[in-house]
Formats: C-alpha cells, structure tokens, sequence
C-alpha cells in the first residue's frame, strides 16, 4: 500500500474481512460464466484477453509506481516470472479449458478443495505448521462448501460423474494453490505494480497458445457475447478480485486467506436465489452456517 494513500483508503485496504469476501463473489461468477460461453468463447482466447484488457486498464494507474518499483520487480524476475505463469497463465486458462467438457458444478467443487491444498502448499514449501483448531476449521468449512455444492444430498457427491476437463480444471485449482502460498516471495511492491507485471507477463505467457488456437481453427469472435465476456472476467475476476485476494494473503497469510474460497458456493447460491428465481432451501443456511463457522474457528489463531 503506497505510503501516500488517504488515511481512510488505507482503512479500506487494511480490512482482512472486506478483502476476503470480494475475490469469492467474483470468482464464483468466473466458472458460471465460462462454462456458459465455452461454446462460443475459445478458452485460450477469454483467457489472453482478459489479461491483456485488465492490465490495459490498470496500467495508467499503476504507471507512476511503476517507475518506483522498477528496481524491486526486476531484482526478483524469477520470482514474478513464476507467480504470472502460476496464478495468471495457469490457472484460469486451465480452468476455462476445462470447463469446455466439464460441468460448472464439477469445477466450483475442485476449487472449494483449494484452500486444503493451500495449507498442504504452506507446509511442504515453508514447513508451516497447522494449529488442530485450524485444521477443524478447514474441515468445517469444506464440509459446508461440499453441503451447498450436493444441495444437501450426498447421493450428489456419490454420483458425480468425472469428465476430462476435471484433469484440467485440478491441475489450474493445484497452480493457484501454489501461487498462493508462494505470494509471500513477492517483491515489496505497490500491489497495482504487481498486478500490472504479473498481468502483463501471464498474457505474454499465452500469446503463443493464443496464435496457435487461432491459427487452429478456433479464433476469438468479436460478439456482444465474447465482448461482455472479456470486459467482465478483466475487470471483476481479474483486476478486482487479485488486489482484494492479494492483499489479504500480504494481511493475514495464506492458509488463512485462502478460506474464503469455500465462499464462493456461498455466492452462487445466493446469486442463483436472487437472480435466477431458485428457492432457498434448509441445506442453503446449513451450508453457509457451516462455512462460517469454519472461517471463525481457522482464524481465531490469527486473531490472538
């Protein structure tokens, strides 16, 4: 957070809660839509513009602290070359190739795992330690995601069927697992510097893939559809949801941070109750009850 910052943006920007809720609620729409464009929208395509447009539309604004952390993000290029690939190359075009042959239920499902992988991330690069009141919390939580995800039903679960994209859609949640335990080696930078680089470096990363998807047969339309698609994912999913998610790791860490994935069945029930007329059941408030319940006992560590 640059030192030059309001004192009541700096408030903003301190507020762990605030930050947590924010990337869930844009990332649960980020699969829903995905999956809902696949037929139209190339993966490779939504995901190199979505880069390309969010770090386009953040750069007037990062530009001047750009200038400033220059020095910092070069000294430590292999650190920011691997964070691009990982939580921006990676992930989310991983995720949208999947999502061409898999279900937007399956993919929600994996990425509620993501905050389990986490903590096996932390502990297998760091060595860091998980206290027994947070790993209840973990399992809590997960148990409320899963709740929400089967409507209650376990036969759901039981009965889910697997398809190829769930090869992809695992390897895109384990990439960002890793990007998330390792943003603790990023540079001490302005986080809109950060985002920038790590924009502008994942959507080098996929020009390549982009060209040969295009050349390929399958290029990116120009559609209200692929249009509002790319607009949307770069600014909710993209330029909001990673200052808001980055943040909060630079807050409160990773394992704890990453909790607030299991929101984000939280927000697609919530989201499918108010806009697409479904009816709120009992598993509906037994599942979020769960999932805070789960978020309050894995942060209590952190609070003390």
């Amino acid at each position: 957070m640059s030192e030059n910052a309001t004192p009541a943006r700096r408030r903003l920007f301190d507020q762990a809660w605030l930050l947590m809720m924010l990337p869930p609620l844009f990332w649960s729409s980020n699969a829903v839509l995905g999956r809902a464009v696949s037929g139209e929208v190339p993966p490779v395509g939504l995901a190199f513009w979505r880069w390309t447009l969010g770090m386009l539309l953040v750069l007037p604004f990062a530009w001047r602290h750009l200038r400033h952390d220059a020095r910092a993000l070069a000294k430590q290029w292999p650190v920011v070359l691997l964070l691009s690939a990982l939580g921006i190359a990676v992930f989310n075009t991983f995720l949208y190739v999947g999502l061409h042959t898999t279900t937007a239920l399956n993919a929600v499902m994996m990425q509620s795992s993501m905050p389990v992988l986490i903590v096996l991330m932390s502990l297998a690069l760091f060595g860091d330690r998980v206290t027994p009141l947070q790993g209840v919390g973990i399992a809590v939580s997960l148990a409320g995601a899963l709740t929400l995800i089967a409507r209650g039903d376990p036969a759901v679960l039981i009965g889910l069927q697997l398809a190829a994209g769930d090869l992809w859609v695992l390897a895109a949640v384990l990439g960002y697992a890793a990007y998330t335990a390792l943003l603790r080696r990023r540079p001490a930078v302005h986080g809109l510097s950060f985002i920038a680089v790590t924009f502008a470096g994942g959507a080098a990363m996929l020009l390549p893939f982009y060209l040969w998807e295009s050349v390929g047969g399958n290029p990116m339309p120009i559609t209200p559809t692929a249009l509002g698609a790319v607009a949307y994912v770069a600014l909710f999913p993209s330029i909001a949801a990673y200052l808001c998610f980055n943040r909060a790791v630079a807050l409160v860490g990773a394992n704890t941070a990453g909790m607030c994935i299991h929101l984000m069945p939280v927000f697609g029930s919530v989201l499918a109750i108010l806009f697409l007329g479904e009816q709120p059941h009992l598993y509906h408030a037994a599942g979020i009850g769960l999932i805070a319940a789960g978020i309050l006992l894995a942060t209590r560590r952190n609070k003390a």
